[in-house]
């Protein structure tokens, strides 16, 4: 006699029903850096569009910040905590190796014992981790999924690293994905091209550093060979997920992507030639490039100040050191 397995079935979409926010507790100037690279506030200015970056403070991890940004989703959500059924953390700046840092999250959080699992995709991070809570719940492993970006950048900087350091910030963005008669995340456009791996990185390893070869890791980039396959590249698949949404640029409300450079950021909504109407995110003037957690940070910024973006869709797009990438539509909160 043949056994036939039982298999779940979830809700014919998902969509994100809240999001969360934290930065760094300090507010870091230009000037305040410049010293060290023998630079200016100007020259920042113009490389990167970036006045300030928030930074935490000595004794701040990352899993703080996602905390905050973690719980703002939830109670926003209006969703009991215990009916979270699955956390998933994008985080390349977690304080150890294991345990993972959604384990502790979702401990904080009052959702364990759901499933928790760290995704190491950096500046992509959050929109793999978009695109699999998204599976998760259209497969009805889980009914809501909570969704993080979290990083401490700031303690991999080194002060006279003129590629990357002064970038860098930290914080944390979350959002609480649930089901959803109609979609309300698209089909997500990712992948990786590790013939540039490395493009964008660490000075060292930590196998180094123990050994005293090396001092302690620190992060640096190749600004050319980045700038160039995050334009090109990118805006190729940025394309392709407006294509496999069906939605055109014209039926955009929002332009989210990664906050790597605000050069970027606009020579990528002119590649989309995106109409006047299609709010973008800058949040990296202020808040600096946060990794996994600026896309959502952005998209909470852009919410509180233009409330009417809500429930109008949104194309985000991650990419960054791998070198990985991922995109998708979304309809926004």
């Amino acid at each position: 006699m043949t056994v036939h397995l039982k298999q779940a079935q979830g809700a014919p979409g998902s969509r994100i029903l809240a999001l969360g926010a934290a930065r760094g507790d300090l507010v870091v100037p230009n000037d305040d850096l410049v010293g060290p690279i023998d630079s200016s506030d100007e020259w920042i200015r113009q490389r990167t569009g970036i006045i300030t970056r928030k930074r935490a403070s000595k004794g701040v991890d990352a899993i703080d910040l996602a905390e905050t940004a973690g719980r703002e989703a939830i109670e926003k959500s209006g969703i009991d905590p215990s009916r979270i059924g699955a956390v998933l953390v994008s985080t390349i700046s977690n304080v150890a190796v294991t345990p993972s840092m959604s384990t502790l999250l979702a401990e904080r959080l009052g959702v364990a014992p759901a499933p928790a699992y760290d995704i190491g995709a950096a500046c992509a991070g959050y929109t793999y981790a978009i695109a699999q809570a998204d599976a998760l719940i259209r497969a009805g492993a889980a009914e809501y999924v909570l969704v993080v970006g979290a990083e401490k950048l700031s303690q991999y900087v080194h002060p006279e690293d003129r590629s990357i350091s002064f970038l860098l910030g930290d914080g944390a963005g979350a959002a609480v994905l649930g089901p959803s008669d109609e979609p309300g995340v698209s089909k997500t456009v990712w992948g990786s091209d590790g013939s540039k791996w490395d493009a964008v990185g660490m000075n060292a390893t930590f196998e180094e550093y123990l050994d005293k070869i090396k001092p302690w890791p620190t992060m640096r980039q190749d600004g050319q060979t980045v700038f160039r396959w995050a334009v090109w590249e990118m805006a190729k698949v940025a394309r392709q997920t407006l294509e496999e949404a069906g939605v055109a640029p014209e039926d955009l409300a929002a332009f989210i992507p990664h906050q790597a450079n605000m050069r970027i950021i606009d020579e990528l909504a002119k590649q989309l030639k995106l109409p006047e109407h299609v709010a973008i995110g800058r949040d990296i003037e202020t808040t600096g490039n946060t990794s996994a957690a600026s896309i959502p940070l952005a998209t909470h910024r852009l919410l509180e100040e233009h409330p009417e973006l809500s429930g109008g869709l949104a194309l985000q797009i991650g990419f960054g050191a791998g070198l990985v990438f991922g995109a998708q539509v979304v309809r926004l909160p």
